[in-house]
């Protein structure tokens, strides 16, 4: 076992070197990439960024298999990013959680709202970025009262051609990415009995890849593969229940012992509870090529009062390795065994080969709401360090040994009880804002929280299509009295490199450039920049709303490197909603160039496009909350 181990190592990367971005009054010649310079990793990390799209998109929602969410584009760096100013914007006009990002593919960007659902492709080669199409998907509003934590989704999908994504009530459909056709539309769950789907599909090759939401309603959690060009269902794998359903078969070998054994999706249960046990799969989905395999992890055990399932409740609050052809598991590891916290296991691996002992080893990042940062073998399912990244007082250490944590007697919640100052709370100490990889400095940056909660469990009854929960629950902030904060992580020694607070949650998740810049935004509307190697802020721009949406950035027909972010607070930040200073909701879609400029922008500029659709404003809309 290797465990805590520190590695240094230089390397050599492209960088920018120069400040190429256009001054004022000069869009007819937009900025290039800037040269390249020597910088140093810390690390001397890699990645494979497959599928390698050209450096000005970002077409799916982390833009690589290895989930990394970096971007090659370097127009924008430490010594311009001050003068990001406005170059235009679109507001969808729907009032709850943004927490998907916009692709971008060739001249056009595409968008997905939460509920209704609405699909927008804007026209980026034209002034103001005019709407294409538009696709109304019309979910039943019956998903609206059965979604846990707000109406949200959490991104969309391109590929071969389409545009995919889930609807909250159990519907995916996949669009012709040039006309807003529907292609097909297919039915996954049943909306009625609690369940929803609110995750971002993930496609490789020809397989689109969906989960659920609704752990909290009782629903099983399950993860299906579609064939990408009729939408018929490839496989479907249960979080819970016998191996047969689980897709466990002779070539699953866990790392560790106590994951071994037959059918242990029951044994590990009470009679009978594995079949609302949750598990949800509402996260993301990361894949190595070389390896063939498919990474995604596991929600909550239901119900969430830890006092009704003894045991400890596999495969919840866990991690899966599978092959995407035949679903079939290959490992597995289970983050928090007998989750008693609500801790999920949702979040998303970042795949990255890392020197460590003078050997590279292939290996996943997860950010655990447990407040614990893995460096696992994503080959094996071994841990190779397991480090707290935010505060916590629910675990006393980890065994690296039997790669479980060490659970502090004294805050663990027992029915009808009052337990105080338990850290981190349900929403843990990162939700699911995803984390970012540079290549450049070898270090992973992470949107994090500093939350607390007294927690009182109340045993919980299961009604189909009512909540399975019994958590009743209070969040607070942490030590230092501020919510939230941004890091840079060394995944090669379990440390941070840098912080800084926040006084509220950071909810956006994280955007790493070849700029050497990350980029962020607050549940209170601030959108930051800040260099990757100091954490040294940059760029501080307000915006109307709270953002819970990650940052991307592209390259615009014109030439020039653009950064857009969301701005519209929901989801699990609304737990917040009583501090002073917290925002209204929103719906505006900002993007951002170097002094605002942009073909939208000139003193004589005069346009219309009267031949363009329209977007319109549902009636259904007004009284929602």
């Amino acid at each position: 076992m290797t465990f805590l181990l520190f590695v240094a190592t230089l390397a050599a990367h492209p960088a920018a070197a120069q400040d190429n971005a256009t001054k004022p009054n000069q869009s007819a010649n937009p900025p290039q990439q800037s040269t390249a310079s020597e910088v140093h990793s810390i690390t001397g990390a890699t990645a494979n960024f497959a599928p390698n799209p050209p450096a000005g998109e970002w077409p799916s929602q982390a833009r690589d298999y290895a989930n990394t969410r970096y971007s090659p584009l370097n127009q924008i760096n430490t010594s311009n990013v001050g003068r990001l100013r406005l170059a235009w914007s679109f507001a969808d006009g729907t009032q709850f959680g943004h927490e998907g990002a916009p692709l971008v593919i060739g001249d056009t960007m595409y968008i997905v709202t939460p509920y209704p659902n609405i699909a927008y492709a804007l026209d980026l080669s034209k002034p103001g970025s005019p709407i294409k199409w538009n696709y109304e998907s019309n979910p039943s509003p019956v998903a609206i009262g059965k979604a846990c934590c707000d109406a949200v989704i959490r991104g969309w999908a391109y590929g071969k051609g389409k545009l995919i994504f889930n609807m909250l009530d159990d519907h995916t459909v996949a669009l012709d990415a040039k006309t807003g056709k529907e292609i097909w539309r297919i039915k996954m769950g049943n909306v009625e009995n609690g369940e929803t789907m609110t995750m971002s599909p993930f496609v490789v090759g020809d397989k689109v890849f969906v989960g659920n939401s609704g752990g909290e309603m009782g629903k099983i959690g399950w993860i299906a593969a579609l064939d990408i060009n009729t939408g018929k269902e490839v496989w479907r794998a249960y979080s819970t229940g016998p191996d047969r359903i689980v897709k466990i078969g002779s070539e699953f070998n866990p790392h560790y012992s106590w994951m071994r054994g037959k059918d242990l999706g029951v044994s590990s249960w009470p009679p009978d509870m594995w079949q609302h046990g949750a598990g949800a799969v509402w996260g993301w989905i990361s894949y190595d090529p070389e390896l063939n395999l498919i990474y995604y992890g596991t929600s909550n055990p239901g119900p969430r009062v830890p006092a009704q399932r003894p045991g400890n409740n596999l495969w919840t609050s866990a991690v899966f390795a599978r092959d995407p052809n035949t679903g079939m598991a290959k490992w597995a590891y289970q983050f928090t065994p007998h989750d008693q916290w609500d801790y999920d296991g949702i979040n998303e691996n970042v795949l990255i080969d890392l020197p460590i002992n003078g050997q590279n080893r292939k290996v996943l990042v997860h950010f655990d709401r447990n407040a614990y940062a893995y460096t696992i073998d994503r080959a094996t399912g071994e841990v190779l360090i397991a480090a707290p990244f935010a505060y916590l007082n629910w675990s006393t250490g980890f065994d690296p040994k039997s790669g479980m944590p060490i659970v502090n007697p004294e805050k663990q919640p027992k029915p009808n009880v009052k337990l105080s100052d338990v850290c981190p709370p349900d929403i843990g100490g990162k939700d699911w804002q995803p984390t970012a990889f540079s290549p450049r400095t070898g270090l992973i940056y992470a949107a994090i929280f500093n939350i607390c909660m007294d927690v009182t469990d109340k045993p919980a009854t299961y009604i189909p299509g009512t909540p399975y929960d019994g958590m009743d629950m209070k969040r607070k902030a942490g030590p230092g009295n501020h919510w939230g904060g941004v890091i840079a992580w060394n995944p090669a020694t379990g440390k941070k490199v840098w912080s800084l607070d926040e006084q509220f949650m950071v909810m956006s998740g994280v955007l790493a450039t070849a700029g050497d810049l990350v980029f962020y935004g607050t549940v209170d509307g601030w959108f930051r920049a800040v260099d990757a190697r100091t954490g040294k802020v940059l760029l501080s721009q307000k915006l109307s709303s709270g953002i819970v949406s990650p940052p991307i950035t592209y390259q615009g027909p014109d030439g020039r490197q653009y950064v857009a972010v969301y701005s519209g607070v929901g989801g699990a930040a609304m737990v917040a909603k009583a501090n002073k200073g917290f925002p209204p909701r929103g719906s505006t879609l900002y993007v951002f160039s170097i002094d605002g400029e942009s073909p939208s922008r000139g003193p004589t500029l005069l346009t219309t496009q009267a031949g363009a659709p329209a977007a319109q404003a549902l009636d259904q809309q007004s009284g929602r909350r």
